[in-house]
């Protein structure tokens, strides 16, 4: 059974950091593409950043680019989205998503987790 599990939201300060985890199970992982997506009330879901596990590469949206840094750890079958310098309007519920092969940020995703919500207060 494929599971993804994310975890590390939470209330920040604007200015502040925050750290996501996703762990995967159920699933080869290094043939994956592990997206962070998220969905702010009102707002459609967007696409934030993806990595892909076979090759490494890496996407971002333009709105988080230099503020955010995807990695994966392999041996622990887990994506980190670390966030720095949050805005108040990076507050969202963000998912982890997940995808056999390799994606962008705008590709469709197979699999997904319950969410995590990030607040980020002015």
């Amino acid at each position: 059974e494929v599971q993804l599990v994310e975890s590390g939201g939470g209330l920040v300060q604007a200015g502040g950091s925050l750290r996501l985890s996703c762990a995967a199970s159920g699933f080869t992982f290094d043939d994956y593409a592990i997206g962070w997506f998220r969905q702010a009330p009102g707002k459609e879901r967007e696409g934030v950043s993806c990595i892909n596990n076979s090759d490494g590469s890496t996407y971002y949206a333009g709105s988080v680019k230099g503020r955010f840094t995807i990695s994966s750890d392999n041996a622990k079958n887990t994506v980190y989205l670390q966030m720095n310098s949050l805005k108040p309007e990076d507050t969202a519920v963000y998912y982890c998503a997940a995808v056999q092969g390799v994606a962008g940020i705008d590709g469709e995703y197979d699999y997904w987790g319950q969410g995590t919500q990030v607040t980020v207060s002015s």
